[in-house]
């Protein structure tokens, strides 16, 4: 059997792992804003490194990329090391999706002859930088203070929403760009994403490829399920906002108005006890 680690590596453990999550001390208010900063960098390094620019200036994006992969890196062992269950922290979607984040720019780091261009699952991979985000939106708990659940989900859908052009965007872009005179940057991409989504269609931009015109229907049908599925949860939420969770023991009903001393679809008393201050 393993030994059991000892009290002051169990406080280590629990240090490490309460700064991570902690949005209240100074400490913690600044991992989260550091980590925040890094992972937009990040993802526009994906973007920038889709242009043409001088080899020095490619060079200076390829250290940076590297210098914040190093520090994710240390974030993923650091949740790791500091989880009480670490291979339930290990399986925890967010915590996979910090390691794909990172794991293409090793690849090309240690791995002799391999490259982002060469390899194409590698592109794909660092698309996936932007879910990262999601992470920040775990609890209604922010390093500038908390805000309402209703107000979290209408982040969520936001980040969503760019989510999903970015990462349609990202692929397509890998499946186009080295056959497609349309779709030379990251930014044609995009433009091509919002207009396939928004149904305009002006038709300047097409996909040439198998992979890309997949790519659009995949982006299409999950705009279709996913975003008014998350924008009905905000709906609903604002339109019980004046209701009381007061259940009918005659019919089920619940959700009644305040003030409500019978129940609005049969009839039935329900015996809501009113405030006499409001």
């Amino acid at each position: 059997m393993p030994a059991e680690p000892s009290p002051e590596s169990r406080d280590r453990q629990e240090t490490v792992r309460f700064y991570l999550i902690d949005h209240r001390t100074p400490l913690g208010k600044a991992i989260d804003i550091v980590l925040l900063v890094l992972n937009v960098v990040f993802v526009a390094l994906f973007v920038a490194e889709t242009y043409a620019l001088p080899s020095a200036i490619q060079a200076t994006l390829w250290r940076l990329e590297v210098g914040i992969a190093v520090v994710f890196l240390g974030e993923y062992l650091l949740r790791l090391y500091g989880a009480r269950n670490r291979l339930e922290e290990f399986l925890n979607p967010y915590t996979m999706v910090d390691l794909i984040a990172v794991l293409p720019t090793f690849l090309v780091l240690f791995v002799p002859g391999v490259t982002v261009v060469n390899v194409g699952f590698l592109r794909m991979l660092r698309v996936l930088r932007a879910l990262r985000f999601y992470r920040f939106t775990q609890d209604a708990e922010f390093f500038f203070g908390t805000i309402t659940d209703n107000s979290l989900r209408a982040l969520k859908l936001l980040l969503t929403v760019l989510v999903l052009f970015f990462v349609s965007a990202g692929l397509f872009y890998s499946a186009e760009h080295a056959v497609n005179p349309d779709v030379v940057t990251f930014g044609d991409a995009f433009y091509y994403v919002v207009v396939a989504l928004s149904t305009v269609g002006f038709g300047d931009i097409v996909p040439v490829t198998i992979a890309g015109r997949w790519v659009t229907v995949a982006a299409i049908l999950t705009g279709i399920i996913v975003l008014p599925w998350q924008a009905s949860k905000i709906v609903r939420e604002w339109s019980h906002r004046e209701k009381v969770d007061v259940t009918c023991p005659n019919c089920g009903l619940s959700s009644h108005d305040r003030d409500a001393s019978h129940c609005k679809a049969c009839g039935h008393v329900i015996y809501q006890k009113v405030d006499s201050s409001e």
